[in-house]
């Protein structure tokens, strides 16, 4: 059987596309060429499917949520602080899987962070 090889994209609607993509560059580091092109680190991605009615990724109507691996969640949220970004108060750890933290991008579309165990 042919499978893929890993997440090749991920596109998202935006009223404003260059103040997003601005935002994910000065508050995140996701710094991708004129065409998107970002070359992400080495690390496990997670494929999940969630229960229609989840209040996981925040508001219901959006219906995926990003997940980026970081290597210092404090740090990284320290950053995101500092660059006035709304970062959530909750925090989850998973024994063996590692650390958990949201961020709400400036569309309103909730990111999770993973620093992995």
């Amino acid at each position: 059987m042919e499978h893929v090889l890993g997440i090749g994209g991920y596109f998202m609607r935006a009223a404003d596309p260059a103040a997003l993509s601005a935002w994910y560059r000065d508050c995140l580091g996701l710094d991708g060429d004129e065409n998107g092109l970002w070359h992400q680190g080495a690390g496990p991605t997670v494929f999940a499917t969630f229960e229609s009615g989840t209040d996981y990724f925040g508001s219901r109507a959006q219906q995926t949520m990003l997940n980026f691996r970081v290597r210092d969640l404090d740090a990284m949220l320290a950053q995101l602080r500092a660059k006035g970004a709304d970062v959530a108060e909750e925090r989850q750890e998973m024994e063996g899987v590692g650390r958990f933290a949201w961020v709400t991008d400036p569309e309103g579309n909730r990111i999770e962070l993973w620093q992995p165990a």
